[in-house]
C-alpha cells in the first residue's frame, strides 16, 4: 500500500513538473496584444540614427525569439552601412561647399539663427 502511494506521489510530481516545463516553453496560447501605432518596442531616435544608436539597440530575449548571433551580425552590418553612408555623405556636402544639417538637427539650431547677418 505505501508503495503504490509513492508511485503517485511521483506521477503527480512528473506531471506538475512536465506541465510546468510545457507551459514555459509553449506559452498559454494568448496572441500578445499589438502594439500601439508608430511604437516600438526598441529605442531608436526620431531622426539621425547613427551606427552607435543601431549598436545600442537591445531586444528582450525569450525562449522562442531570434537568435541573438543573427540579429547582433545584421545590427552590426547595418551601424557600419550607416557609418559609411553618413561620411560619404560629409565628405559630398563638404567638397560641395554645404552645411552639414546634422548639426543643426543635433543642437535644436535653426538655420536662420545661425546665418550672418547683412551688413547693410
Amino acid at each position: 500500500m505505501t508503495l503504490i502511494l509513492m508511485y503517485l506521489v511521483v506521477l503527480i510530481l512528473v506531471a506538475v513538473v512536465l506541465f510546468g516545463v510545457a507551459s514555459i516553453l509553449f506559452g498559454r496560447g494568448e496572441p500578445l496584444p499589438p502594439l500601439p501605432r508608430a511604437t516600438t518596442a526598441t529605442v531608436l531616435p526620431a531622426s539621425g540614427v547613427t551606427g552607435a544608436d543601431v549598436e545600442a539597440v537591445k531586444f528582450a530575449q525569450v525562449l522562442r525569439g531570434y537568435k541573438t548571433s543573427e540579429v547582433d551580425w545584421v545590427l552590426d552590418r547595418l551601424g557600419a552601412e550607416l557609418d559609411q553612408l553618413r561620411g560619404e555623405l560629409a565628405a559630398v556636402r563638404a567638397a560641395a561647399g554645404l552645411p552639414d544639417p546634422t548639426v543643426e538637427q543635433r543642437f535644436g539650431l535653426d538655420a536662420a539663427a545661425t546665418a550672418e547677418p547683412d551688413a547693410g
